[in-house]
């Protein structure tokens, strides 16, 4: 099977590329051919065994030579660590060369790689460009909604404005099946775009455990001394994801002022970037908290580290779709202490961690120390091995290979039985 994929966001620093990222690397496992189309904004990037990349290219005060290359930074639903730019601040100019740009680089993907099937991430803007691309060259769709995309799509009704979701009702139209990541977000779909309905399938988001694992081996010591931090803690908490406010960094801040008073030598790691660095950064000094530290954005072999060395590690999001780096954290062994909202009430139940309430930066803080302190015990082995058997990448493949499987056959079917495939402009 042939699978070209598109997706909004790089293949780092966001859960979608991750995701996308994981999905064409376990085809390829399989046998399966891939490749991706993507937004990038650097002349190096990420390269994957057996896996065809077909970059667009954006700017970050960065000339790249050789590439025909916009004069705007990659767009984002909320933020990334590559850009800040977000759609609802394009212009119409830029709308007209973001959509330009996509389907000009669908398209050529289309015509060149001949793929079997269609995969496009985000039920928004570029899920719909890739929609009219499959139309007019018969080829079907199948499309995954990450949760981001409903708040673009809430966000412009909000504004009276209808670019991103028109595209979506003809992404919603066109796909065989519309993939979410977890019971919230599929009924959260539904409710927003009841066209969905009859089409939407739950499949659970998977970790690549070639990368993701519990390793007994890594020594606290030498990843904090590789993190540039000399000093000896005996706790280490960690955060992992965007540095944006539906993440709640700013919760498990003020949280750690409270858990750091009865647990002086505890360490909170956090790793990522976005909008809010400097304003969190200014919290962490104006509540005068001396061991928390901000890390940036970093590789998948360092949060592996982190995660091993973490005693529990932190998702305070106000809504979060799924929550991805919970499973990742887990299947180093971490417990996570997580919101009780969204996806993450799904998969993080009381034996590999614990649910807090929105907003409760106290009730994080109990959880935490308690965890700390061993009053909350855990066995990090069990942990792990869960994740690895419910949520590795590999065991849900063929949930994903069964949805392109349909969409080839229903794409048969309807050119066998009429003159084209499709819906009308």
């Amino acid at each position: 099977m042939r699978v070209l994929f598109v997706n909004h966001f790089p293949l780092t620093g966001s859960g979608s590329g991750v995701y996308t990222a994981n999905l064409a690397k376990g085809l390829v496992r399989r046998e399966n051919e891939v490749m991706i189309v993507f937004p990038e904004n650097r002349a190096e990037y990420e390269q994957y065994d057996k896996i065809s990349l077909q970059p667009v290219f954006f700017t970050n005060q960065e000339k790249i030579e050789g590439v025909q290359q916009s004069n705007m930074n990659i767009p984002c639903f909320t933020t990334h660590p590559r850009s800040t730019f977000n759609f609802r601040d394009m212009t119409e100019e830029q709308r007209r060369e973001y959509d330009e740009m996509f389907y000009k680089a669908i398209s050529q993907a289309i015509r060149e790689f001949k793929p079997d099937v269609v995969h496009a991430q985000h039920i928004w803007t570029l899920a719909g460009i890739a929609a009219r691309c499959c139309r007019e060259n018969n080829i079907p769709m199948v499309a995954t909604c990450h949760g981001t995309d409903i708040m673009g799509i809430l966000d412009e009704r909000k504004r009276g404005e209808n670019w991103g979701t028109a595209w979506a009702r003809e992404a919603v139209e066109y796909a065989s099946s519309i993939v979410t990541i977890s019971k919230d977000s599929n009924q959260l779909l539904e409710e927003v775009l009841p066209a969905t309905k009859g089409k939407t399938k739950w499949i659970r988001n998977g970790v690549d455990m070639s990368v993701f694992s519990k390793d007994d081996d890594i020594r606290k010591k030498e990843v904090l001394q590789s993190l540039g931090i000399e000093e000896d803690y005996e706790k280490i908490v960690s955060f992992v994801g965007k540095l944006t406010d539906f993440k709640g960094v700013d919760v498990l801040i003020r949280a750690a002022s409270m858990y750091e008073k009865d647990n002086e030598n505890v360490l909170t790691l956090i790793a990522g970037d976005g909008e809010l660095r400097e304003q969190l950064e200014g919290q962490v000094e104006s509540l005068g908290l001396r061991n928390v530290k901000f890390l940036g954005n970093r590789p998948q072999e360092t949060l592996k580290k982190i995660y091993n060395i973490a005693d529990c590690s932190c998702v305070p999001s106000r809504r979060e779709p799924f929550g991805l780096v919970a499973i990742e954290a887990m299947a180093c062994g971490a417990p996570v202490v997580a919101t009780n909202e969204g996806g993450l009430p799904d998969f993080v139940t009381e034996d590999v961690g614990r649910l807090v309430d929105v907003e409760d930066a106290e009730g994080l803080a109990n959880m935490v120390t308690k965890i700390l302190k061993g009053e909350i015990a855990f066995d990090r082995s069990a942990i792990s091995d869960k994740m690895r058997r419910l949520y590795s990448q590999d065991a849900l493949m063929s949930e994903f290979i069964a949805s392109y499987t349909q969409a080839i056959q229903q794409s048969k079917n309807h050119r066998d039985s009429s003159d084209g495939f499709g819906i009308d402009d």
